[in-house]
């Protein structure tokens, strides 16, 4: 077994290298990944921007957490792995004992475990994760269809937040890798989807998943008054917000009838405000919501949505990468927002 391993490792403020460390070490409990894809996240640009992430990523530090890999060795008391097996691990796993996690909020656990450092040739996967939110990967699908499985999970938790039903009009606003699944899985629930997005390759791909109308927000001064047009002057059931901006949080509120619900998926920078207008959301009784990240039961059910065909990286990811090429990619994607991803492959 080796002991060394290139790395793509973060020091600060676009400031990553590919670089030799160290393999990790391997507590009892843990099982030791070979990294087959990785794949890029509008989570690690903001990271890569940032040069840290409040919760997950202390630099330097090895990131990078949207994977499929094989197992190479499995801690003493690993009971549910072995050697040579395909898995995909989430990034996180509560600890399904705080406060919230026994109250069904698993997302908001108070020690909400966070794993990273998929952009590398081995991962270490910690005893928590291998044993709450580690799966084995079906034979017939690929790593790379396997490594979307935990953007899936959260864009799953979202749907069931939201309860979308068949039939409804669901206004999906922005059309990156997120808005695009949440286009394709609104349209497996039996719903209507008018998909909101500023490029006209945006635009077609979501017309290839399934959208039923598409407004281009480039050529439309007034999106929310497009999605009433297209209601018959009443507005969406539902208006699902992944683009992560107060802009379209404030914006996508005027999308829906009476009665509508609003998603406030997309996470907006650090300190921003939104103003609402308390008559509207009063009289309307709209229902405003949010949802942050992903349950191990949301997780075991991406991967069912995946093994199904629903999903597949055909639809999600553009090309693939070497390690060494992470760099560029990164960059290119700082000026490419909402562009598919790209598999890493170590």
């Amino acid at each position: 077994m080796k002991t060394e391993m290139m790395a793509a490792v973060l020091y600060g403020k676009e400031h990553l290298r590919v670089e030799p460390v160290a393999v990790p070490r391997i507590d009892d409990g843990d099982i030791l990944v070979r990294v087959k894809a990785a794949l890029t996240c509008g989570t690690d640009v903001k990271v890569f921007l940032r040069g840290y992430h409040a919760r997950m990523i202390v630099p330097p530090a090895v990131f990078g957490h949207e994977l499929a890999g094989e197992i190479v060795a499995v801690g003493e008391k690993v009971r549910k792995f072995r050697p040579g097996q395909r898995i995909v691990a989430a990034n996180s796993a509560p600890c399904q004992q705080c406060f919230y996690c026994l109250r069904g909020n698993e997302n908001l656990c108070e020690d909400l475990l966070f794993n990273n450092g998929a952009y590398a040739e081995f991962l270490r996967i910690p005893a928590r994760i291998v044993e709450k939110n580690t799966y084995l990967v079906p034979e017939h699908i690929s790593d790379k269809d396997a490594a979307l499985a935990e953007p899936l999970a959260c864009v799953l938790r979202g749907l069931e937040e939201t309860g979308v039903r068949p039939g409804d009009t669901v206004a999906v606003i922005g059309l990156g890798p997120i808005g695009l699944m949440f286009v394709r899985l609104a349209k497996v629930h039996g719903a209507r989807v008018i998909a909101l997005g500023r490029r006209q390759t945006q635009i077609e791909r979501a017309v290839r998943l399934g959208a039923d109308e598409v407004i281009s927000t480039s050529d439309t001064p007034d999106p929310a008054r497009a999605v009433k047009a297209l209601t018959g002057g009443y507005g969406a059931d539902i208006a699902i917000e992944a683009v992560g901006t107060p802009a379209t949080w404030e914006q996508s509120v005027h999308m829906l009838r009476r009665g509508g619900t609003v998603n406030f998926f997309g996470g907006c920078p650090s300190d921003t405000r939104i103003s609402l207008d308390t008559s509207l959301l009063h009289y309307s009784e709209l229902r405003c919501i949010a949802s942050f990240h992903h349950t191990p039961k949301h997780m075991r059910r991406a991967l069912d949505v995946i093994a199904a065909g629903y999903i597949t990286a055909h639809d999600f990811v553009k090309g693939e990468e070497p390690l060494a090429n992470l760099l560029e990619v990164m960059r290119y994607l700082t000026s490419h927002n909402g562009h598919l991803k790209t598999a890493i492959i170590p």
